[in-house]
């Protein structure tokens, strides 16, 4: 949880405060005392832990769902590599920013802030600077969900949002997630497999089996989704997706 933590401070001061550049210095002796072993041991657990850190952050948040509508579009779509990955990557992360900016100032100004100003202690600063983020999956997140993992772990039902644990709230937020970024991309895929169907139909009506139905759908579905500001319409119902 450290290194969550850590990753919370870097993501929230960069909405709430300028940047300062911390100074490092590294050096390498024998522990003299228990507490200094005890310290070693903390940073060498914070740097292997913080390898997942970042992977614990976008899945706190509406990246996870903005990624694979975007891939989904693209298979539907039948463009093989284009956008690149790189392109879909890039623009659901401006898009995370986007939609988490005022959820991240919120944990910043609860949590961060004070505990920089040393207000509070480093588990009251945990807390408030998580609760954004658990507010912010619990309402996305479908009761069924929640209900699941409560069950596995023998539970009792939350009176509210605070008695949610962490763990639970990520685990059902990712587990939604994945049925809601399902459903619209069969949404998406509805349009292009009639246009796909129909192309086809009239390619064997013509007798030009040989023909493959990509080379002449591909076209007509890059038309149909340009004429109607397929993009614009997408992203729009994306981030007004989130609660």
């Amino acid at each position: 949880m450290r290194a969550l933590f850590v990753l919370l401070v870097f993501f929230c001061v960069g909405f709430g405060a300028d940047p300062v550049v911390p100074t490092i210095n590294l050096s390498l002796s024998a522990p003299s005392s228990p507490q200094q072993l005890v310290n070693s041991l903390n940073v060498m657990i914070f740097l292997t832990v913080l390898t997942l850190a970042p992977s614990l952050i976008f899945m706190m948040t509406s990246f996870l769902r903005l990624i694979i509508v975007f891939s989904f579009l693209r298979q539907a779509m039948g463009t093989q590599q284009v956008p690149p990955s790189t392109i879909l990557i890039s623009l659901a992360m401006v898009l995370t920013f986007f939609i988490m900016e005022p959820v991240a100032k919120q944990g910043y100004e609860n949590g961060i802030k004070p505990y920089l100003a040393e207000q509070i202690g480093y588990e009251e600063a945990f807390t408030n600077s998580v609760k954004p983020f658990k507010d912010f999956m619990v309402k996305n997140t479908r009761e069924k969900d929640l209900a699941l993992f409560f069950r596995i772990r023998d539970l009792q039902n939350p009176s509210n949002i605070d008695d949610i644990p962490l763990s639970i709230a990520m685990s059902a937020f990712m587990i939604s997630e994945l049925k809601t970024a399902f459903e619209i991309a069969f949404l998406l895929y509805l349009p292009f497999l009639v246009i796909d169907m129909v192309v086809s139909s009239v390619l064997m009506a013509m007798g030009m089996m040989m023909l493959p139905p990509v080379m002449i759908s591909l076209p007509f579905k890059l038309l149909i989704f340009v004429l109607v500001d397929g993009w614009n319409l997408l992203v729009g119902n994306l981030v007004k997706s989130f609660h």
